[in-house]
């Protein structure tokens, strides 16, 4: 019964549709999935979709990894806060924030699994880095 009650819920609109905002969430869409793609690109040959060693592995500190540790995660994360403020719905924000939860995970594995490998060089740059959002006290330095 609670579910009848909820479900329905988390899909009406918060706000009226509006052509603006819409096709603005969708430029901020496109500019974190091509955030992500310079990223991945940068990283070149050290890319992987899991958390593993990789042949002359090294800490990358250019590019958009000056700004921040995971950044391919933070484009993915903004593209899906633009798809939720796009779409206005709080089924959509939900996801958007189950996206965040699992990327941040997945960023604290691995930042576990890239300090044990690369040790004070990984460490200067979690110091001198944002893991996720900079500017921001979440996912931060450290």
């Amino acid at each position: 019964m609670i579910a009848r009650a909820v479900l329905p819920a988390l899909r009406d609109r918060l706000w009226q549709e509006s052509l603006p905002i819409g096709w603005s969430m969708v430029a901020v869409s496109a500019l974190g999935y091509a955030w992500c793609w310079w990223a991945r690109i940068h990283l070149g040959n050290l890319w992987s979709a899991g958390v593993s060693r990789k042949e002359r592995h090294r800490v990358v500190d250019t590019g958009p990894y000056r700004i921040v540790r995971h950044p391919i995660y933070a484009g993915a994360i903004l593209a899906a806060f633009a798809f939720a403020l796009a779409l206005g719905r709080p089924f959509d924000f939900l996801v958007a924030l189950a996206v965040t939860v699992f990327f941040f995970c997945k960023a604290r594995v691995e930042e576990r699994f890239l300090l044990a490998e690369l040790g004070e060089a990984y460490d200067a740059f979690r110091k001198r880095v944002p893991m996720l959002f900079p500017f921001s006290p979440f996912g931060g330095k450290g």
